[in-house]
C-alpha cells in the first residue's frame, strides 16, 4: 500500500522560510497532479497550492507571491517553498497527490498524514 509522506515542517519565526516535501513511501511510477492543503485549529482544510502533471500552478490568494509549489519528476517529489511566513500560516499542512503506482495501474488519489508548521510572532 502506498502512503504519501510529508516532511519539512517545524517551528519558524515570522518572516522565515520552510520547504515542505511530499513523496511516496515506496517506489511508484509517477505523481500526476498534486496539491498542498492546510488546516488551522478550528478552521476548514483549504487548498494552498496546486500543480498539474504539466507543471501548471495555482495558489490561494493568501499565499500567492510567498509560496512556490514545484515538482521533481525524476525524484517524484512535490515541494512547497514557503517564504515570508506569517503567524496566520500556522497549520497542519497536508499533501494530496494523484499517483500512478505502476505503468499499467490506474491513477489513485492519496492524502498524507500532515506536517505541522508553526510560525511564531
Amino acid at each position: 500500500q502506498v502512503q504519501v509522506v510529508e516532511s519539512g515542517g517545524g517551528l519558524v519565526q515570522a518572516g522565515g522560510s520552510l520547504r515542505l516535501s511530499c513523496a511516496a513511501s515506496r517506489n511508484i511510477f509517477s505523481i500526476n497532479s498534486a496539491g498542498w492543503y492546510r488546516q488551522a485549529p478550528g478552521k476548514q482544510r483549504e487548498l494552498v497550492a496546486h500543480i498539474t502533471s504539466g507543471g501548471t500552478t495555482n495558489y490561494a490568494d493568501s499565499v500567492r507571491g510567498r509560496f512556490t509549489i514545484s515538482r521533481d519528476n525524476v525524484k517524484k517529489i512535490v515541494y512547497l517553498q514557503m517564504n515570508s511566513l506569517k503567524p496566520e500560516d500556522t497549520a497542519v499542512f497536508y499533501c494530496n497527490a494523484d499517483i500512478k503506482t505502476s505503468y499499467l495501474s490506474i491513477i489513485k488519489n492519496y492524502w498524507g498524514q500532515g506536517t505541522q508548521v508553526t510560525v511564531s510572532s
